[in-house]
């Protein structure tokens, strides 16, 4: 059983790190949910291992509790996961990343947007889908960017209104009637 890491903690180091990372692949659901929440306590310097840790396993158990992990962790682990994302094109790796990203909603929002003028279409349509699952709160934002000066930036933004269905088709349409 993993003890939970408190604030009180003495071992709160790097071998408590690596001891909470290790045990998302505990085979007990309790202990795995146990490390998620240990992990998220430790932001951060957490940050860096846990998307190491999704880059690196075929394991895709460990990879959803590692996004779930990062995701919980939030806004600390946007920039990092972005990145690893551009460094890497393993599908898998960059679907959980993404779903990371998604779930953190708003704070990630902007930086988002903003990576979708990379030059790598796939990277740009896993990144159109964390902001798809963010959902409503993305629609303000990607509205705004239909009239970006970057034509990439604007199909990327109408695609992804379009991809959000009822979230984001009235803003798309609304802004095309404007026009």
């Amino acid at each position: 059983m993993v003890k939970k890491k408190t604030a009180g903690d003495k071992g709160t180091g790097a071998g408590q790190l690596s001891r909470f990372i290790g045990a998302l692949s505990d085979p007990s659901i309790d202990v795995r949910h146990q490390s998620v929440e240990a992990l998220r306590s430790f932001g951060k310097p957490a940050v860096a291992p846990l998307v190491k840790l999704l880059a690196e396993t075929s394991d895709n158990d460990l990879r959803w509790y590692a996004a779930v992990t990062l995701g919980k962790i939030g806004p600390d682990a946007v920039g990092p996961l972005l990145q690893a994302m551009k460094n890497h094109p393993d599908k898998d790796f960059r679907r959980y990343a993404a779903a990371a990203l998604g779930s953190m909603g708003e704070p990630a929002i902007d930086d988002l947007i903003g990576a979708l003028e990379s030059e790598d279409p796939e990277l740009r349509g896993f990144i159109s889908l964390a902001l798809c699952r963010i959902g409503e709160p993305a629609v303000e934002p990607l509205t705004q960017r239909l009239g970006d000066a970057n034509p990439i930036i604007r199909t990327c933004a109408s695609l992804t209104l379009w991809q959000m269905g009822e979230k984001g088709l009235p803003a798309l349409i609304e802004k095309i009637r404007k026009e």
